[in-house]
């Protein structure tokens, strides 16, 4: 059922702010999904964002560089735990993770990459921006800490162009 994509705005928050939520790409080879922990919905160029912080370094990101779209998968009712920690800590590069953490994928409303069937609210993402956060331009210390070893996040800024549960 598709709601607007506000409707689970708190929800899809703490969520994001406690266990994470999966970021999933497929490009013409491969489908991954990670756990992110950063992002934010809003508005922006008046429409409805979902932007994804991807490290350059990451396994997602080189699939993003060859797709125009992602999805966002929430479990709302605190499922998925493991597969949160597992898809937060492997790599796509060295595991199919899918088949290893036993992930069942579902056909999205509107896009070529799927969704996570055990999840409860999904995003569905065409890309219409990229940023790279700028050494120079971060002013706080802590912040800056987090990026000892120069490896910045993108961020990709995705119109909701479905949102349903």
């Amino acid at each position: 059922m598709e709601v607007k994509y506000n409707k689970y705005l708190d929800e899809t928050m703490e969520q994001l702010a406690g266990d994470g939520i999966f970021l999933t790409v497929k490009n013409e080879k491969e489908v991954n999904t990670m756990t992110i922990g950063w992002g934010f919905v809003g508005v922006m160029w008046n429409k409805p964002v979902f932007i994804a912080a991807v490290r350059y370094s990451r396994h997602t990101y080189k699939i993003l560089e060859d797709t125009d779209e992602f999805t966002v998968s929430i479990p709302l009712e605190g499922q998925m735990k493991d597969e949160l920690i597992k898809c937060g800590t492997k790599s796509g590069r060295d595991y199919d993770k899918f088949e290893e953490f036993n992930i069942e994928t579902d056909k999205s409303l509107k896009l070529k990459t799927p969704i996570l069937k055990d999840c409860d609210l999904h995003y569905e993402c065409k890309i219409i921006y990229r940023q790279t956060l700028e050494a120079e331009l971060i002013k706080n210390e802590d912040i800056k800490s987090k990026y000892k070893d120069h490896d910045y996040h993108v961020m990709i800024y995705g119109e909701i162009v479905s949102c349903h549960k």
